[in-house]
């Protein structure tokens, strides 16, 4: 049975590992980043609520008088 010949694996490997690395790093300079995002100042309007103002009660049907 013949022996497998890998004395040429590294020069096929190394050249297709640069290309792809370079490939990539092609990719990436070509892409455009967004600008950095400034924050937006958030006002929180508070709308006035009517049970804010007054106390309220929340009756339950045991605590009311009998009829």
């Amino acid at each position: 049975m013949p022996q497998l010949d890998t004395s040429t694996w590294f020069i096929t490997i190394l050249p297709m590992m640069i290309s792809l690395f370079s490939l990539i790093q092609l990719k990436f300079y070509k892409y455009t980043y967004p600008a950095n995002p400034t924050p937006a100042s958030l006002k929180s309007t508070k709308q006035p609520t009517p049970w804010e103002s007054k106390w309220t009660k929340i009756y339950s049907p045991l605590s009311l008088p009998l009829q």
